[in-house]
């Protein structure tokens, strides 16, 4: 059964904490529930997005420095 990760606000997703760190996590790794997979930033704030499952992350469906929007699906949890 897979999970879809949602974001939670509109914004620009990130997948890495900073420009010059590697990503929280990439397609086919192992998560946790709660872990943080990426950050969306909006007028300068960030928020983390995270699991609500453990699993493998399977793809993410948003772009590296993406817009995404309320709702918008940004990784998928197997």
């Amino acid at each position: 059964m897979s999970t879809e990760i949602t974001a939670p606000i509109p914004g620009v997703f990130y997948r890495r904490p900073a420009p010059n760190k590697p990503p929280f996590v990439e397609a086919g790794d192992t998560v946790d529930a709660g872990q943080t997979i990426g950050v969306i930033e909006i007028m300068k704030q960030f928020t983390e997005v995270r699991s609500d499952v453990a699993g493998v992350l399977r793809e993410f469906s948003i772009a590296d420095n993406g817009m995404v929007g309320p709702g918008d699906i940004i990784a998928i949890i197997d």
